[in-house]
C-alpha cells in the first residue's frame, strides 16, 4: 500500500502486527505511516492510538501523549496499557514514584503480570531502592522461572546491597526448582568468587558448562577462577576453549599469556602478550606486561620499545613513565628518566620515591642547584622526613654551605637515624667529610 498508494482494507489485529513488526525493526517512520493507514480505516481503534501515543512519547511528544491517553482513559478506563504508558511518560519526566503508582494500578488489570512486574522493578531501580526493585523481579520468576532478564536483575539488586550470602541462598533455592539451569550456575559462581570461596566458585562453573558446553562466559569465570587457586595449566585450557567458541578477544590473550608467565614459560607469554596487543593495539596493559618481561630478563632496549608503545597509547599514565624512567636508568639514559620523573610529577603522581629518583639522577648529572628545587618542592608534600633531610645536606656540604649543611644533617638523624647510611651508599666522597662523620658519632653517643 505504501509503494503502490493502492487500498487494501486490513483488519486492526493486522495493522498492529504490522506496526509491531516495523517498531521491532526499529522503523519507526514506517510504523508512523503503518499507523496512519490503519487509522484511516480503524478511527475508533483505541490499540491503534495506543501505538500512536507510544510513538509520540519515544518522540519526546509527551504533551500530545497525555492528551491522547487522557481521551483514551475516558473510552476504556480498565485497559492496562493505557496505564503503562502513562508510567513510560512519568519515567521519561523523572517522576518514578507516578510511574510505580500508574504501573501498580495496571497490575490490578493485566493478564501478564510478570512483564508490569518488571516495569515496576525498574522504575524502583531508578530510585535505587534495590529491595523493593529485588522483590519485583522475583515476582517474574515466580511466573516464569526461564525468565534469565529479572535473574539477572535480582542478582544485580543482592550485588549493589552487598549481599553476597543472601544472594547465594536465592540462588540455591532457584537451582533447586531449576537445577539445569545454566545462567542460575554461573550466578552462583559468579558470587563465590566475590566471597573468594573459589572451590564452590569453580563447582558451580563447572555445572554452568556442563549443562551448555557452548557456554563461554561459562569457561571464561572458571579460567579466572581455576587462575586464583593457581591451576594455570587448567586456567589456559579453559580461555583457549573460550578462543574455539568464540571470536578471540585481548582480554583472553592477555590473561593467558599472565597465566604462561606466572608458570615461567616467558617465551610463550610473550607470544600470548603480542596477540592480545595485535587484537587490541590500544590495549596498553599487553604492552607494558611485554616490557615487564623484558625488564625481567634484563633485555632493557626491547623493554624500552614496548614501554614507549603503552606511553604512545596513554601519555597520562604515570605507571608508564615509572617503568620508562626505570628502564632509561638501567641503559644510563639520564636525561631520558629525568624526563619520565617530570612527566609524574606533571600527571599528579607526587609519591615520595618520584622526587627522591628526580633528585638522585639531578645529582648524578652534576645539576645540585635544580635538584635542591626538587627537594623543596617535595617538602610541600612530605615535610619532616629523613630521606628528603639527608639529600639536601649532603647537596649543601657539595655546594660549600656548610652550615646550612650540618642543620639538615642533624634534622636527619633526629628523624631516622638509621637511615643515615644512604649518604654512604650514595655519596661517599661526602660521608668521609670529618664534620659529617663527627656530627653522626656525637649523635649516636647522645640518642
Amino acid at each position: 500500500m505504501l509503494k503502490t498508494n493502492s487500498i487494501y482494507f486490513f483488519d486492526s489485529v493486522e495493522f498492529e502486527e504490522i506496526i509491531h513488526y516495523y517498531l521491532d525493526s526499529g522503523k519507526n517512520a514506517l510504523a508512523k505511516k503503518a499507523i496512519g493507514l490503519g487509522l484511516k480505516q480503524h478511527p475508533n481503534s483505541v490499540m491503534l492510538k495506543l501505538l500512536q501515543a507510544e510513538l509520540f512519547i519515544f518522540d519526546d511528544e509527551m504533551d500530545i501523549a497525555t492528551k491522547l491517553l487522557k481521551e483514551l482513559q475516558a473510552i476504556e478506563p480498565t485497559n492496562e496499557e493505557i496505564y503503562i504508558q502513562q508510567a513510560n511518560i512519568c519515567s521519561k519526566n523523572d517522576d518514578h514514584i507516578g510511574a510505580i503508582r500508574l504501573l501498580k494500578k495496571a497490575l490490578t488489570l493485566c493478564e501478564d503480570e510478570p512483564d508490569v512486574f518488571a516495569l515496576i522493578g525498574m522504575e524502583y531501580l531508578y530510585l535505587e531502592d534495590f529491595e523493593a526493585a529485588r522483590i519485583n523481579f522475583e515476582n517474574c520468576l515466580e511466573v516464569d522461572i526461564e525468565d534469565y532478564s529479572s535473574l539477572y536483575n535480582v542478582i544485580y539488586c543482592f550485588d549493589m546491597e552487598s549481599k553476597h550470602m543472601e544472594s547465594i541462598k536465592y540462588l540455591n533455592k532457584h537451582i533447586d526448582k531449576d537445577p539445569y539451569s545454566e545462567v542460575a550456575w554461573h550466578q552462583l559462581g559468579r558470587q563465590y568468587f566475590i566471597i573468594e570461596n573459589y572451590t564452590e566458585a569453580l563447582r558451580a562453573f563447572d555445572y554452568a558448562v556442563l549443562i551448555d558446553e557452548f557456554f563461554v562466559g561459562g569457561y571464561l569465570e572458571k579460567a579466572k577462577t581455576l587462575e586464583e587457586l593457581k591451576r594455570y595449566e587448567e586456567a589456559i585450557e579453559n580461555y583457549k576453549k573460550t578462543i574455539k567458541l568464540d571470536d578471540p578477544t585481548s582480554f583472553v590473550f592477555l590473561r593467558i599469556g599472565t597465566c604462561y608467565e606466572l608458570l615461567g614459560k616467558n617465551g610463550l607469554a610473550v607470544q600470548f602478550y603480542k596477540k592480545a596487543v595485535n587484537e587490541d593495539p590500544l590495549l596498553e596493559k599487553g604492552w607494558l606486561s611485554i616490557a615487564n618481561l623484558y625488564i625481567n630478563d634484563k633485555k632493557y632496549n626491547k623493554a624500552l620499545f614496548f614501554i614507549k608503545k603503552a606511553i604512545d597509547i596513554d601519555e597520562y599514565n604515570t605507571l608508564y613513565w615509572r617503568k620508562f624512567a626505570e628502564v632509561n636508568l638501567k641503559l644510563d639514559f639520564f636525561e631520558e628518566a629525568v624526563v619520565a620523573f617530570e612527566k609524574c610529577i606533571k600527571y599528579q603522581d607526587v609519591a615520595l620515591e618520584i622526587w627522591l629518583g628526580l633528585c638522585d639522577v639531578l645529582c648524578f648529572l652534576g645539576e645540585y642547584k635544580n635538584a635542591i628545587k626538587v627537594l623543596r618542592k617535595s617538602q610541600v608534600y612530605f615535610s619532616n622526613f629523613a630521606e628528603i633531610e639527608y639529600r639536601l645536606s649532603v647537596l649543601k656540604f657539595i655546594l660549600k654551605k656548610s652550615k646550612e649543611a650540618e642543620k639538615h644533617l642533624l634534622n636527619g638523624l633526629r628523624i631516622d637515624f638509621e637511615y643515615h647510611f644512604i649518604i654512604k651508599e650514595l655519596f661517599p666522597d661526602i660521608f668521609k667529610i670529618e664534620k659529617v662523620t663527627h656530627l653522626i658519632n656525637i649523635f649516636n653517643r647522645t640518642s
